[in-house]
């Protein structure tokens, strides 16, 4: 009996090292894919997050030096954190806030350096589209309106159309060309939904040109497929 089981055991055995030999070169490869990939995975989400608390860490510098009014440490903080941190959330808020400063103390130039950084380097696709209106719209004022409309040509996500077809409607009008400025009022018009009250904003607009709703709608109406 005895002889019989060290049989079945010795069977299974070499059935086990037969396995092994076939697949345990494949089997340690899988294995050490897995582990890696773990690994990789665990050490790119520290990463993160330690990106983003030191990165919040900056941006509560650039508010600190914005309630000062420290103008050299808000100049130091926004530098920081576009150098090491550009792509995280923060950079293009802090981006953001540095510009609406500028403004407010009349400084254009330094305007203008923030919200094109922040338009072109910023992670944040929502943050890029508000710093070209932005941009769009300083550039208009200095009467720089080709450049305006190039920072409005450029891709916007879909739900900003709306707001980028007024204020290219905006710049038009300002370069003496009615007839585009009314097509894209228009249609900013026809984008914009009944609730959003910009809307009629834009009807407003649209009536200083001597165009009137009725209009709109009749080019809206025979635009829809039959």
């Amino acid at each position: 009996m005895a002889n019989h089981l060290d049989l079945e055991e010795q069977e299974q055995l070499d059935q086990l090292k037969h396995f092994w030999n076939t697949w345990g070169n494949l089997i340690s490869t899988v294995l050490l894919v897995v582990v890696a990939a773990l690994a990789a995975w665990n050490g790119y989400q520290y990463w993160q997050n330690r990106q983003a608390t030191q990165a919040a860490a900056l941006f509560d510098a650039v508010e600190m030096a914005v309630a000062s009014g420290d103008q050299a440490r808000l100049e130091q903080a926004f530098a920081d954190i576009r150098s090491k941190y550009a792509g995280t959330t923060q950079a293009g808020q802090a981006g953001m806030l540095v510009a609406k400063v500028q403004v407010g103390k009349g400084d254009m130039d330094a305007a203008k350096v923030a919200l094109t950084w922040v338009a072109d380097h910023a992670g944040d696709d929502g943050y890029k589209a508000l710093a070209r209106l932005r941009l769009a719209g300083l550039l208009m004022e200095k009467k720089a309106y080709d450049d305006a409309l190039n920072q409005l040509s450029a891709p916007f996500p879909p739900e900003y159309s709306a707001v980028v077809a007024d204020r290219k409607g905006d710049v038009l009008v300002q370069m003496g060309k009615k007839p585009e400025a009314v097509a894209e009022y228009s249609r900013a018009y026809k984008e914009f939904t009944d609730t959003v009250e910009y809307r009629r904003l834009v009807e407003i607009k649209l009536n200083a040109l001597g165009v009137h709703l009725e209009t709109v709608t009749m080019a809206a109406s025979t635009e829809m497929p039959k």
